[in-house]
């Protein structure tokens, strides 16, 4: 995603077995490029790994607030309200 800037870096030049190589060249899409494969990878790995690094993060804060408060839940109390939010989207996707 671009910064603001039109300017445009290059990442390092990336040496792997030839057997990589080829199995990646063999699931391009039509038209697709060994370079905007390996962009449009690298920028999911970033996506996931800033995702994974908020979820890390609203966990610890999680379990600093039930320290704090003393108020813990079960898996199974987490689970069903999460079975509860689930139940009333499809009854709500169903009255569409």
């Amino acid at each position: 995603m671009p910064t603001g800037s039109a300017k445009t870096a290059t990442i390092p030049s990336l040496r792997v077995e030839p057997e990589l190589r080829a199995a990646a060249e063999s699931v391009l899409k039509e038209g697709e490029t060994l370079s905007s494969f390996v962009e449009s990878s690298l920028r999911r790995q970033v996506e996931y790994r800033k995702t994974q690094a908020e979820f890390i993060a609203r966990g610890l804060a999680s379990l600093e607030e039930a320290r704090r408060t003393g108020v813990y839940y079960t898996s199974e109390e987490v689970l069903g309200e999460l079975r509860e939010m689930l139940e009333a989207k499809r009854a709500e996707k169903r009255s569409e």
